[in-house]
């Protein structure tokens, strides 16, 4: 069971071999042993490398609760004290990921020594269960009510430029001002053209954005603003560095956007694993 988890994983019969260390043709017999034992197939060899078949990736979410739970229960009788072992996969954004989570890692992974992290890194939300998720760590609105998530936090969205655009544009004091003005567009589900601000007042006004850049992810719109293409609305934690040294300024800081939310979120149909919700912990109390 545990050797199929790790061909699924990796992809390779080769892969796995490596990961338990023992020789290929011994993975293959292993394989081949469970197929007859269960009397289906459960790999199909794709141009991709190695793919569960329907039967397979049944048997695949299943084995792993099946793994996760005896690893939970040996965990416990050894102590709370005993490290976590296994792979855990990880799936967020790439700005984020790089920016916010893999600098934290080095005192969780020594923690847990015999604990592998796999990062599956893309800006769009991908299928948790197809890719073997086991939590994933997602921005802004949730478009699947059906998922299992936990909120971890939120960070604060701004209006920002560089000192030389605004020298160059003129800052603006009012929304209304923005209309006409080069703005990077982060071309995105959580981004786009239109947004509502709120005055500290209470007084709201939408405004509809204009810009030649449009990106689709959040490295792309760092990159414009610093190049000085435009103005750009982004979350704090992006430019929190560039805000400090000076080197990006936030305009209209009397006027508010909606917040962005960061949930940890769990494939459904499945019980978040001891290894991701352990994760998710230790993100929680550092990201505050």
């Amino acid at each position: 069971m545990e050797t199929f988890v790790h061909v699924v994983d990796l992809g390779s019969f080769s892969g796995a071999a490596r990961l338990l260390k023992i020789g290929q043709p011994s993975v293959s017999k292993t394989i081949a042993q469970l197929e007859q034992r269960l009397g289906v197939s459960l790999l199909n060899r794709t141009t991709r490398g190695l793919m569960p078949t329907e039967a397979g990736h049944r048997f695949y979410e299943r084995a792993r609760l099946v793994i996760e739970d005896a690893d939970d229960a040996e965990r416990a009788a050894r102590g709370l004290g005993a490290g976590l072992s296994g792979r855990l996969r990880v799936s967020a954004t790439v700005t984020f990921a790089r920016l916010a989570v893999i600098p934290l890692l080095k005192p969780f992974l020594r923690q847990h020594p015999d604990l592998d992290i796999d990062f599956i890194l893309d800006d769009r939300n991908i299928d948790l269960l197809g890719n073997g998720i086991d939590v994933a760590l997602r921005l802004g609105a949730l478009a699947d009510s059906s998922m299992t998530a936990r909120k971890m936090g939120s960070s604060q969205r701004m209006v920002v430029a560089t000192p030389s655009f605004l020298t160059e544009a003129g800052e603006p004091h009012q929304p209304e001002e923005l209309v006409g003005k080069d703005f990077v567009i982060y071309d995105s589900r959580e981004g786009g053209n239109v947004w509502q601000f709120r005055h500290r007042s209470g007084i709201e006004q939408s405004v509809t954005l204009s810009g030649r850049i449009r990106t689709t992810a959040a490295e792309g719109l760092k990159a414009a603003l610093l190049a000085d293409l435009g103005l750009a609305i982004v979350s704090e934690w992006v430019i929190k560095p560039e805000l400090s040294d000076g080197s990006v300024r936030q305009v209209l800081s009397d006027w508010s956007l909606p917040d962005v939310n960061l949930w940890a979120v769990y494939p459904a149909g499945r019980r978040a694993s001891l290894k991701a919700r352990t994760f998710v912990e230790f993100l929680e109390k550092r990201l505050k």
